[in-house]
């Protein structure tokens, strides 16, 4: 029996250098830090409005040992840990880190049986205030797979999870498959183009203003992989990667004055992320096509 629960609720930084990402995203994204450390787990918390956003911790030397690379892990919340890793394993996907009870509940590290990394969760026990309905708050407003193969993928995701495709006012190119759960849109899924990395997730982090958030990035040592992008509803999206190699996404408005200049767009030629990718804008719409059920984006 799929999960009826199954969507996003958690977020975590894996990074090799926790002071220089404490700092990074306190500059890009305005968070606080505190220490949420167990005798077991050091664990740190990033915050908005002392609001828990995400979780922050040393990327295990195991790990790293078998090739990891600092990552952003989303945790998908289920009814019952154990049982829907039983079920991911028999779909194909892989178990990296077994049902576990931890500091923020119990969890387990898993991938999809294309190696896109995500996490399970079950008695989340931080209280995130649920995702951000309008402005800006430094949360995740969208949740997108750069698949090995798209249709495939959601295949996966539906079974393992029960999601359903996301609507939309009009019908988007056949590569970007919205996808919801609980009647609430939550990202889309799409084949990644042939120079991206493996395949993996990708989080938009709202912000107020993209253009400063993508000046904090640069001069705190980050990478513009692509952007500003223009989105449908008037807010602009950029794709980044941390200094210790995380990557990550923004998204917000831009001052008429910035879009009026116009002024330089990124891109990094070692990913050659294309700006339009066959007429996608970022998060999957057309541009100029509002999606039914949004939410949180």
């Amino acid at each position: 029996m799929v999960d009826d629960t199954a969507a996003f609720a958690w977020y975590e930084l894996l990074t090799t250098d926790l002071r220089a990402a404490e700092t990074f995203y306190a500059k890009v994204l305005g968070w606080t830090v505190r220490d949420a450390s167990t005798p077991q787990f050091a664990y740190r918390l990033f915050s908005t409005a002392e609001m828990p956003v995400a979780g922050l911790m040393e990327l295990p030397l195991d790990g790293r040992k078998k090739g990891a690379t600092p990552r952003w892990v989303g945790y998908v919340a289920v009814r019952d840990v154990d049982a829907t890793a039983d079920r991911l394993k028999a779909l194909g996907g892989t178990v990296y880190v077994p049902p576990t009870d931890s500091n923020i509940g119990r969890i387990a590290v898993v991938a999809d049986p294309q190696t896109a990394t995500l996490a399970l969760v079950t008695g989340l026990k931080y209280e995130t205030g649920g995702a951000s309905e309008a402005g800006p708050s430094g949360r995740v407003g969208w949740h997108e797979l750069l698949a090995a193969e798209g249709k495939a993928a959601f295949g996966f995701y539906s079974a393992l999870f029960g999601w359903e495709k996301g609507q939309a006012e009009q019908a988007l190119v056949d590569s970007y498959e919205l996808f919801a759960a609980g009647g609430r849109t939550l990202g889309g899924i799409f084949t990644k183009f042939a120079a991206a990395p493996v395949p993996f997730w990708l989080y938009y982090f709202e912000v107020a203003d993209l253009d400063d958030a993508m000046n904090q990035v640069k001069a705190g040592g980050g990478t513009i992989a692509q952007g500003p992008i223009e989105l449908w509803d008037g807010n602009w999206a950029a794709r980044c990667i941390d200094p210790q190699g995380a990557m990550f996404a923004l998204q917000g408005r831009r001052t008429k004055a910035a879009v009026d200049r116009g002024g330089e767009a990124y891109a990094d030629a070692a990913l050659a992320w294309s700006a339009s990718w066959g007429g996608i804008s970022s998060r999957g719409q057309l541009l100029g096509k509002k999606p039914k059920g949004k939410g949180g984006s």
